[in-house]
């Protein structure tokens, strides 16, 4: 089981590599909105899919 720190990094990893410059979330958050935007990422987006379940494992 890997340790709160590496997950944590992992998720950083994660964001810095796909989240940083997201066309799609740049989209949605000038068309619809910061809160449609980041509840799209959460929901809908395979990479916040992943990082939601790495944070499932910090609990």
């Amino acid at each position: 089981m890997l340790s709160r720190q590496q997950i944590l990094r992992e998720v950083e990893e994660l964001m810095g590599r796909y989240c940083k410059e997201c066309f799609l979330h740049k989209h949605h958050k000038d068309e619809k909105g910061r809160r449609y935007a980041h509840r799209f990422c959460i929901t809908n987006c395979t990479v916040g899919e992943k990082i939601k379940e790495m944070g499932k494992r910090l609990t």
